[in-house]
């Protein structure tokens, strides 16, 4: 059974950071791309940041320069730096799992970031 398990998400004020972890299970962690998806309240959803397998990362330009996509295959875990958090980053961040060949695809659950002002 494939699981996508996010932690790290809470309340800090504007300027602040947080670090996300994705840890995986139940799947070869190495031949998965990551993603990082949030979704606030009455707004779309949005991709903020991507790993391949290869290593190569990109970002949306709202959160460029500030969070920085990360993954350790030997914990099967995947980061989600974030710093100078702004009030407009709150959201709930979720992480996806697509695999490079065969198609798969897993999301987690969720956490919530909120960033006062």
């Amino acid at each position: 059974q494939v699981q996508l398990v996010e932690s790290g998400g809470g309340l800090v004020q504007a300027g602040g950071s947080l670090r996300l972890s994705c840890a995986a299970s139940g799947l070869t962690f190495s031949s998965y791309g990551m993603g990082w998806f949030r979704q606030a309240p009455g707004k779309q959803r949005e991709l903020v940041a991507a790993l391949t397998t290869g290593g190569s990362t990109t970002y949306a330009d709202s959160v460029k320069g500030r969070f920085t996509a990360s993954g350790d295959n030997a914990k099967n875990t995947a980061y989600l730096q974030m710093n100078n958090l702004k009030p407009e980053d709150t959201a709930v961040y979720c992480c996806a799992a697509s695999e490079k060949r065969g198609g798969r695809y897993y999301e987690g659950q969720g956490a919530q970031v909120t960033v006062s002002p």
